[in-house]
């Protein structure tokens, strides 16, 4: 069968009939489907090829078989750039829920035998990945021998329907979207400084007395701090800042080298307050927090690997509270 595709829009119920015709007629390759599929979430056969981790030959030549297949055209080629004609479209949806079901399918069997196993994709800011994420790790691997962990250490958006990625851990607020979000743990932040720095600039006994020095905001329209006394009271604090940093691991680095006064979590502030590197202050005072999350589709169900994986993470999380030692 031969679906002509013309320039005016096809209709859906005519589509839908022309897939219900193909469905009877030809065995669609599931590798075929995949390649179709990430050529059309990239929009680009290059791309799909780096994200399949397969020759750019070789996904062409699914893309080829698939309009064989289908007896149409799928996807319209020029110099610069691909366009998914109407039957692209169709094909499109349908491939997609296809494979979600194949991968739903996989899960399932997967959860009966009781071992996960497989490759994990996991993407972590480098922050949270060389602080609690890192010491959790050997745990992970030495409980389930049978998942290999593959680690993507990056702070950009990350797109799950798009990209090979199973999981992703995000600090911080979270834009919407139509991702299951599990909270991992809340993380306190820090106003610390170098001894060298308070030596020069003075230590400031109580939030009032920040307006007087050098400030390292994490955003551009960061102006102010707010301060609960655990005792009761709420107080703002304006300031000007000198700079803005929004990587805590940089911000680290420049606290300690005595650039001013910044907030960081208290996971990553820990150790370099217990030795000596820098010094927490207004301790009896609490000037914000922020979450961390873990992140995968909510179109898809949960995968043994992905969900032992948060589960571990959050009992490691649970049971690594910050040495009591450093937070007075």
């Amino acid at each position: 069968m031969y679906l002509a595709v013309s320039r005016n829009r096809i209709s859906r119920q005519t589509l839908d009939s022309a897939f219900q015709a193909w469905n009877g007629s030809a065995m669609l390759d599931l590798t075929d489907l995949r390649a179709f599929a990430r050529i059309a979430d990239l929009g680009s056969i290059s791309g799909a090829a780096r994200a399949l981790r397969m020759p750019k030959s070789s996904v062409s030549r699914s893309l080829v078989r698939l309009e064989e297949a289908v007896s149409t055209v799928l996807v319209e080629r020029s110099t610069r750039h691909l366009r998914l004609t109407d039957a692209g479209l169709l094909l499109h949806r349908h491939a997609r829920r296809i494979l979600d079901d194949v991968g739903e399918a996989e899960n399932a069997i997967g959860g009966l035998a009781g071992v996960p196993r497989g490759d994990l994709r996991v993407s972590a800011p480098f922050t949270f990945a060389a602080g609690p994420l890192a010491p959790m790790l050997p745990v992970f691997l030495a409980r389930y021998p049978e998942v290999r962990v593959i680690l993507t250490v990056d702070n950009r958006t990350i797109d799950l329907l798009t990209e090979d990625v199973d999981v992703v851990v995000r600090i911080g607020p979270l834009a919407d979207s139509e991702l299951i979000a599990r909270r991992l743990a809340t993380f306190e932040l820090w106003p610390c400084a170098s001894p060298a720095y308070l030596a020069k600039r003075g230590v400031p006994a109580k939030p009032g007395d920040l307006a007087g020095h050098a400030i390292i905001a994490h955003h551009d329209r960061e102006r102010s701090r707010h301060f609960d006394a655990r005792a009761g009271g709420v107080i703002e604090v304006q300031f000007e800042p000198i700079a803005v940093i929004p990587e805590p691991a940089v911000l680290r680095t420049m606290l300690i080298g005595g650039a001013g006064i910044g907030w960081l979590p208290d996971f990553h502030a820990a150790d370099a307050i217990a030795d000596g590197s820098l010094v927490r202050l207004l301790p009896g005072w609490s000037s914000g927090s922020v979450e961390a999350h873990a992140l995968y589709p909510s179109h898809r169900s949960l995968s043994s690997k992905v969900r032992v994986f948060i589960d571990t993470m959050t009992e490691h999380l649970a049971r690594s509270p910050v040495d009591p030692a450093v937070t007075k």
